[in-house]
């Protein structure tokens, strides 16, 4: 029976009550690779594969709480934040994060709906870029997300990388920006920057619409390094393993979306 304290990482999100997203796909990242997870939900949504149905934000108080309990009593490795709604809700984890100081801090910048709808409001997005953004390790937007983080059009490749540099600029120590947004032939490609590592890393373009792909790539990032990654290994390891998940995925639902195979696609 082994006693050891391991590393702990920690999902400060939404919790999503379909299952396949949000706390719920970041708890089971955690245990498919191995990794004591806890969570802070942030925000508890009534959802499915058809959508989402209502939200409601907790009080900013019982988040602390919640923050508190983790960072006291585990060994936090690695932290990853999924959506956070309100600014005030971005200034209590950046409050906490500053306290705590955890080694790693995996940002998802969830701000984007899959229709387009920007999801926050104009003082939470510059909360998101002047709290939490310089406190980052890594950050990991998809297009229309860095185009609103940066107020750049990104069009192509170019563009791109542009982006990441302003990212980088704003205070992000990597950047991995993914690439599902951009139509560069039957492939995707994701980018990744950390000033000393520039990569690309390339998968097919699969003819398939996943729920909760990029909370489980953020997850899978900060699991990696909870067991000793270097950082441009554990994103090149989570791009993988989000195309195997993909691949594995099914649909539990009525809606079309599908959900990953989070545990088989860390067995193969």
């Amino acid at each position: 029976m082994q006693h050891d304290r391991p590393p702990s990482a920690l999902s400060i999100a939404g919790s999503d009550s379909g299952g396949g997203a949000g706390i719920q796909a970041d708890l089971k990242t955690f245990a498919a690779h191995g990794v004591h997870g806890v969570s802070a939900i942030a925000a508890l949504t009534a959802q499915h594969t058809r959508g989402v149905t209502a939200v409601h934000v907790p009080d900013v108080g019982f988040l602390r709480a919640q923050l508190d309990a983790c960072f006291e009593d585990f060994d936090v490795g690695a932290v990853k934040i999924g959506m956070l709604a309100t600014a005030g809700v971005i200034d209590c984890v950046a409050d906490a994060l500053e306290q705590y100081r955890p080694r790693f801090i995996v940002l998802d910048p969830v701000m984007v709906a899959t229709s387009g709808a920007k999801l926050l409001a104009d003082d939470a997005l510059h909360a998101l870029r002047t709290r939490l953004l310089p406190l980052a390790s890594i950050v990991t937007p998809n297009i229309p997300e860095a185009g609103l983080l940066t107020g750049l059009a990104i069009a192509d490749g170019n563009d791109a990388g542009n982006a990441i540099a302003a990212l980088r600029a704003m205070g992000a120590r990597a950047v991995l920006l993914k690439g599902g947004h951009l139509h560069e032939g039957g492939t995707v490609i994701d980018r990744y920057d950390d000033g000393a590592v520039d990569a690309e890393f390339t998968h097919d373009r699969l003819a398939l619409e996943g729920h909760g792909t990029g909370c489980t790539l953020a997850s899978v990032i900060a699991a990696n390094l909870c067991l000793g990654m270097p950082m441009p290994l554990a994103v090149e390891a989570a791009t993988d393993y989000i195309e195997r998940a993909l691949r594995g995925g099914y649909r539990p639902g009525r809606g079309d979306v599908v959900v990953l195979d989070h545990f088989g696609a860390a067995a193969r």
